[in-house]
Formats: structure tokens, sequence, C-alpha cells
């Protein structure tokens, strides 16, 4: 295979954030004028006020962002997403194996 690179093209660097998100929104068939967000998931914020005193090692003051090991990232397209509630439905319900409450034994005091 003959060809030629240009200084700018990047044949084995992987690819930037930016791309990668491109790349998935490409995938998903999201368009350029979508709401697109991207949230920090897997966080915990203070909401305890701990006064001015207090042990650095187990408390931290109220409002402060802590990153768990394990957070991760939300992208989410807010244009596509479907906020219409369940809907009831259009016949009777008939399940095919219906309830029936248990009957109770009597047992002879015998």
């Amino acid at each position: 295979m003959h060809g030629s690179l240009e200084p700018e093209d990047r044949v084995m660097d992987s690819p930037s954030l930016y791309e990668q998100v491109a790349l998935l929104a490409q995938k998903y068939g999201w368009e350029e004028g979508d709401n697109i967000v991207v949230e920090m998931a897997g966080t915990q914020v203070s909401g305890i006020d701990v006064g001015e005193v207090y042990n650095k090692k187990w408390q931290s003051p109220i409002g402060t962002r802590k990153y768990n090991k394990d957070a991760f990232i939300i992208i989410s397209n807010q244009s596509r997403r479907d906020l219409t509630r369940s809907q009831p439905m259009d016949r009777e319900h008939k399940p095919a194996h219906p309830y029936e409450p248990k009957k109770e034994v009597k047992k002879d005091a015998t």
C-alpha cells in the first residue's frame, strides 16, 4: 500500500475525548442541534454543617464535593428524551395466570 501522510494526520494516537464523544453521537444518530448534556456521577456532596472544628479525616464542610473511586460520566441527549407518561392499557387486564387467594384449611382438633 502506497500513500502519504500529512504531518497533522494521526495514525497511532488514540482519539481525543472530544472525538470519542463525537463518534458516540454519530453512532446513536444524534444530530448537531441536539441538546447533549455531560454529567459527572458517582460523587457525593457533604450536606452536614460540621462547624469550624471538625475531624478532617472523617468529616468535610457542608457543600464539599468528593469524587468516588468509581465515579463515571453520563452523556445524555435531552432533545430525544421521552417524557411521556405511561398510559393505561386499552384492553381489560387478564393475566395468563390469575391470582387466586389461598384457601384456609381447617384442621380437626382431635
